[in-house]
């Protein structure tokens, strides 16, 4: 399986971008993005960078591969 690396949270939705969601809109407490009838929440903006087991469950719920990911 491919690796993951830690990424800021400008880096994760430049990315979402790229592979084809709309957003960040603003939510209750988080924003969140979409792409046609898959919608996932954005963590906060924080210091420091996405852990990349959060990552993961991000591109699981958001039905991307890690080598698309990685790609984008």
């Amino acid at each position: 399986m491919a690796r993951l690396s830690p990424v800021s949270r400008r880096e994760l939705v430049r990315k979402l971008k790229a592979l084809g969601f709309d957003g960040p809109f603003p939510g209750g407490k988080h924003e969140w993005m979409r792409k046609g009838a898959v919608r996932i929440i954005v963590p906060n903006p924080h210091e420091g960078d996405i852990d990349p087991g959060l990552i993961r469950r991000i591109l699981r719920q958001a039905r991307i591969s890690v080598d698309e990911w990685n790609k984008a």
